[in-house]
């Protein structure tokens, strides 16, 4: 899985001050929450704190602009390593190597300012060029178009020691937003065969990596202010249900995104913390809407959306430990378009589209699936019990991963999907809806949808953005190919002892720099 994957305004070398998203090297202000929060006093120094995290051994990579399939090896790579900018609270992007960022007055050209004090684990200072060198080769990957979107490789440039221009294709007053999963800085020049032991500029460095299982240990020189564990232990679990069980019988500290099941097991246990975060994990079903799909009929895509019972699906396949969605992507986005009615279950109008898009109700479908994480194949096989309700007939397929990705994703018909970081509609438009984004999963080409997208990241001011933001969605919730019946909650266990856990949704939660042990 790609996630992956959320201004000062400048004209001809004057600097004009419009919106300023800067911040400041050194304060750890990029964080999810304070070090001191509601957790019980003033923070420890020391300890080690053991993580267990989601992976598998056939998809480990050590590559930083790799595809992280493994949670486990993302949350390695985002301790060691820095991206430009990380997920916030509000706003939703905030600095990293990245201090501040401004544009140009048509929003194409970006200037990003370093900040100060950032270096690499080996003492040498972090320059313009190795960014410019580490996002060039980002861009440079398979991925690369849909991670860095309208920004080519040529128009990556150094202007000085200590600021990165990047230069758009077109108008981008979001670009901030879309560097902050993947956008990891390595010294210039890295080789491949170095990966494994390159060092990083993040708050912890690696130690050892055995098999997905890795020590990191404290960067006490990291620029973004005082890091108070001694170490982080990380163990990759195959299933939510081993993770689980390792910490309930004290193996690890803290299992990340181990899922509702997990959760209802712990609900009684005193010496268990059950860390929720709402609008953590998107499960969408995703219908292929390019010619010559079954699904291809905007009227067809409506009756599936009509058929399913949400709140039926929130509570079978999550346990109650998520909320009913909206069939939009993004649902954690401050500007989510909460005036469109929500969609309900109507199988008299579902049907009635079906027969007006003569839909062929004599065929079994089938819907694709795999096993990544808790809950995706349930909500398959429960969807296609209530489509039954409606006269149609699905017939569910359980993919191995390796397969599903590889075959499936991206070019099946009709199958499951997953996102995490769901805080921005903008972010999901770039990576998977409009007809150039390089994870268009449904195959969706929609004139109308790339105008108005295009409408909402060249608009600079930020109430024009938020109008046009409400009419992409409403296009989106008109004709896209998700079905996005809910939206899981990210639930984290963990021991008593381990205070200020990040409590930011998706991938915001491998932000451990402030957590400490008490």
């Amino acid at each position: 899985m790609n996630f992956n994957r959320r201004q000062v305004l400048w004209a001809g070398g004057a600097m004009g001050t419009a919106t300023l998203l800067a911040a400041c090297s050194g304060s750890g202000s990029s964080t999810s929450s304070k070090p001191a929060a509601a957790d019980g006093g003033k923070p420890k120094k020391g300890g080690t704190l053991r993580v267990g995290a989601l992976g598998r051994a056939g998809a480990i990579t050590r590559d930083p602009h790799g595809t992280q399939n493994n949670e486990s090896d993302y949350l390695v790579l985002a301790l060691v390593y820095d991206t430009l900018t990380v997920p916030g609270a509000k706003p939703n992007t905030v600095p990293r190597v990245a201090a501040s960022w401004e544009s140009s007055a048509d929003l194409k050209t970006w200037k990003f300012k370093l900040a100060k004090g950032a270096a690499f684990h080996d003492g040498s200072p972090v320059t313009a060029e190795d960014v410019v060198w580490s996002l060039r080769r980002l861009r440079n990957t398979p991925s690369g178009a849909a991670r860095l979107p309208g920004i080519k490789p040529e128009n990556i440039t150094a202007d000085g020691a200590d600021t990165v221009v990047l230069v758009s294709d077109y108008a981008n007053a979001e670009l901030p937003l879309l560097t902050r999963l993947t956008t990891f800085v390595l010294k210039k020049g890295t080789a491949d065969k170095d990966l494994e032991k390159a060092p990083g500029t993040g708050p912890f460095k690696l130690d050892w990596y055995r098999g997905g299982n890795a020590r990191l240990i404290r960067n006490d020189k990291w620029y973004g202010g005082t890091v108070n564990l001694d170490a982080i232990e990380v163990t990759m679990f195959e299933t939510p249900q081993a993770m689980a069980n390792a910490l309930l019988a004290g193996q690890i500290d803290v299992a990340s995104n181990v899922g509702a099941v997990a959760a209802r097991t712990a609900g009684t246990r005193k010496d268990v913390q059950v860390l929720r975060r709402p609008n953590d994990m998107a499960m969408p079903i995703v219908m292929r809407t390019a010619a010559g799909s079954p699904f291809a009929d905007v009227r067809v895509r409506e009756a599936m959306r009509l058929v399913v019972d949400r709140d039926a699906m929130v509570k079978q396949v999550l346990s109650g430990y998520g909320t009913v969605a909206n069939d939009i992507m993004g649902t954690g986005d401050p500007n989510l378009a909460k005036d469109i009615p929500q969609r309900k279950r109507d199988l008299a109008k579902a049907k009635q589209l079906l027969t007006e898009a003569d839909f062929d109700l004599s065929k079994t479908y089938d819907l694709v699936t795999t096993e990544d994480i808790a809950g995706l194949a349930e909500s398959a096989t429960l969807f296609a019990n209530q489509a039954r309700e409606a006269g149609i007939k699905i017939n569910v397929v359980k993919q191995e991963s390796g397969a599903f990705w590889e075959k499936t994703w991206k070019a099946g018909d009709f199958y499951t999907t997953y996102w995490g970081t769901n805080d921005s509609v903008v972010f999901f438009a770039s990576k998977t809806m409009v007809s150039e984004a390089g994870q268009n999963e449904a195959g969706w080409a929609d004139k109308e949808f790339d105008a108005t997208y295009r409408k909402v990241i060249g608009t600079a001011d930020a109430k024009q953005r938020a109008v046009a933001l409400k009419e992409l969605q409403r296009i989106e919730f008109d004709k896209s190919g998700y079905l996005l019946w809910g939206m899981a909650d990210g639930i984290d266990l963990a021991a008593a002892k381990v205070k200020n856990l990040p409590k930011l949704a998706g991938y915001g939660r491998v932000q451990l720099e402030n957590v400490w042990l008490g």
